[in-house]
């Protein structure tokens, strides 16, 4: 099976077991617009949750808020956005497909360094424990030949990106020969420039109303409240303010699922230090934040850092981590060092002093920010995405059965646990039922009694329930029950008295924050 075909597969999997609708589907659907269902929804207040309490309860300088998503206009001309959020994009003429034109040039790059990996484990296997791969890196003239080029054309298309010179762009995907992947030509159109942001009035009658903007980040709410926060909080810098909201953005390019959607969440934290201090914690939270990802446990090695060599007008240094989707590996978080411009633009465009009295250094200074903003949905997908397992299971008569398994971290699953009598008869519902009573104050739990046992086992497998709780005729004797696993499919018999401090330490989140 491809990674297309399992991309798409997960995609169906998504809808047919209440994780994620296509918008106003019996009206066709709206483009790159999603709705979560019954279980994508407790998924992704779990994936919110962790991220907020690892932000907010785990660091005792770090603080939240929730700002508004309609802010005075003059904030986004602030922070730049009016002038300068663009994307540069180009259409192929024989499949009338729309791209970003960086993006076309940056994946024929990740092409290039892949040609050269191949090259790199080429040449381990003939070498074996001997193969030094600094050296061939920079002395292989194959290797060289490729990284020159990488060199070459990254240059000129960061130069072209910040002068704006649109021609110089299309040159690049001239030269590169690069060709739409869709209709495999190289029937291009000019590159042009595209505004992501969403307008619309606010007024009482039209013809007086202002122009504002939906956000197209939620950072500009934090920074226009760090005077507030810093105040009525007595935050002494380093401090962070945390968010998590809405953002929207007029993506002309939305593909790829809930990867690229018009209509997201971020999850952000806005770190303030002194100047000079800003590139210590720059990789400090590089690194902490990594490890936040890595402590889910979906395989270290589907996560890298990606470093800016592009860099936006804010910042003056910048990573993503990537993960490895079916698709590719792409980004889900940045980090930023923005420096001061944020602060210092606001300053200057309301006119109201945004510094901060240092009291150890007895002087006053706009601070300097690091920033992690992170995407909710795409959170969501990597976990979906790494989850999605199909397994062939050989029974105890030789037969081969299949199922298809979430296996979504156990704190993070949208049910933690499912409820079974075996049978609906002998009192067995009744004890099933005050056993899910007591239970789900603590969990979000799943009664269930239709079909066979192993059915319902099926059905919440293919949600990611981790922990399934049969009820038979032995629970009315002993008062013991059975709790089946998800991953290994195995059973243990325990005492139904103690369920609720088992499960406690199965499924909560203090198992993922004891991590970090």
């Amino acid at each position: 099976m491809t990674q297309e075909e399992l991309f798409k597969k997960l995609v169906a999997h998504a809808k047919e077991y209440g994780f994620v609708f296509q918008s106003s589907e019996i009206y066709d659907g709206l483009s790159a617009v999603y709705d979560y269902g019954q279980n994508g929804i407790e998924m992704k207040n779990n994936i919110r949750r962790y991220w907020w309490e690892a932000m907010t309860r785990l660091n005792d300088n770090i603080v939240g808020i929730d700002a508004a998503i309609f802010m005075h206009p003059k904030t986004w001309v602030a922070s730049g956005h009016v002038g300068a959020f663009n994307d540069p994009l180009i259409d192929n003429k024989d499949s009338k497909k729309r791209y970003r034109a960086d993006v076309l040039i940056e994946d024929w790059i990740q092409k290039q360094e892949d040609k050269i990996n191949k090259e790199v484990e080429k040449a381990k296997k003939r070498f074996g424990d001997t193969f030094d791969e600094a050296m061939f890196r920079e002395t292989n003239p194959r290797v060289l030949e490729v990284a020159e080029k990488i060199k070459t054309i990254n240059t000129r298309m960061v130069s072209s990106l910040d002068s704006g010179d649109l021609k110089e762009v299309k040159q690049i995907i001239e030269d590169c020969e690069i060709v739409c992947p869709i209709s495999g030509s190289r029937n291009w159109t000019e590159v042009r420039q595209f505004n992501l942001m969403f307008e619309t009035k606010m007024g009482s009658v039209s013809e007086d109303a202002d122009t504002i903007y939906l956000r197209p980040e939620t950072a500009q709410g934090i920074f226009v409240n760090y005077l507030n926060v810093q105040k009525t909080g007595r935050m002494k810098i380093p401090f962070g303010i945390a968010q998590t909201g809405k953002a929207f953005r007029n993506e002309i390019v939305a593909r790829q699922f809930i990867f690229r959607m018009r209509e997201f969440e971020q999850m952000e934290m806005q770190f303030f230090v002194r100047p000079g201090e800003e590139m210590e914690w720059y990789e400090y939270w590089k690194e902490k934040r990594m490890r936040w990802h890595k402590s889910m446990g979906l395989g270290d090695n589907k996560y890298r850092f990606h470093k800016h060599e592009k860099l936006a007008h804010y910042a003056n240094a910048a990573s993503d981590i990537e993960f490895e989707f079916p698709f590719g590996f792409k980004e889900v978080e940045g980090i930023h060092s923005r420096t001061d411009f944020d602060l210092s633009s606001h300053q200057k465009h309301s006119g109201k002093k945004l510094q901060y009295f240092d009291p150890e250094t007895n002087e006053s200074y706009v601070p300097y920010v690091i920033e992690t903003s992170i995407g909710l949905d795409r959170t969501f997908l990597l976990i979906l995405s790494s989850a999605y397992t199909e397994e062939k299971i050989t029974k105890e008569d030789g037969t081969v059965d299949e199922r298809v398994v979430l296996r979504i971290p156990p704190a993070l699953a949208p049910i933690k646990l499912g409820v079974f009598p075996l049978v609906k008869k002998d009192g067995l519902p009744e004890k099933a039922k005050m056993i899910m009573d007591e239970l789900k104050i603590d969990f979000a739990c799943q009664y269930e009694e239709k079909d066979t046992i192993g059915k319902r086992y099926r059905r919440h497998d293919a949600i990611g329930t981790p922990f399934c709780i049969t009820v038979d005729h032995q629970t009315l004797e002993d008062d013991t029950v059975t709790i089946r696993y998800r991953d290994t499919m195995a059973q243990e018999r325990v005492q139904a008295s103690r369920l609720r401090e088992i499960m406690e330490e199965k499924v909560s989140l203090r198992t993922l924050l004891k991590q970090l």
